[in-house]
């Protein structure tokens, strides 16, 4: 058995580029230790607790849509629905039950359909 370490995303409203398009699927993987403790340091969250959530987010996201790349300023700009489903996913994926994880996959729908 090997172990799973990036899962597939469907956000509930999607990130809306300059441009006008709309980005929905992504990629999360798991995080390490130093996905956790680097941000630490960062003086925005030395400055308010709460960005950590924003700079593990865009460490951990991996893709989204057709997106270079994740920052800070993007999680930034997600609607708040969106911003609360990959803090839910994160925990789920790092921290959940084989159950909570097992539920997760079976519930989404397949990645193709969205």
């Amino acid at each position: 058995m090997s172990l799973r370490t990036e899962y597939e995303f469907v956000l509930p409203k999607g990130y809306v580029d300059d441009s006008g398009v709309l980005h929905r699927k992504g990629t999360m993987r798991l995080a390490n230790g130093r996905d956790e403790i680097e941000p630490l340091r960062d003086p925005r969250v030395q400055a308010n607790e709460s960005y950590l959530t924003i700079i593990i987010l865009a460490r951990v996201i991996t893709s989204l849509g057709s997106l270079g790349s994740v920052s800070t300023t993007l999680i930034e700009q997600l609607f708040v629905a969106d911003l609360a489903y990959l803090q839910e996913l994160y925990s789920i994926l790092n921290f959940g039950t084989e159950e909570e994880l097992k539920a997760l996959e079976e519930s989404q729908a397949p990645f193709e359909s969205v």
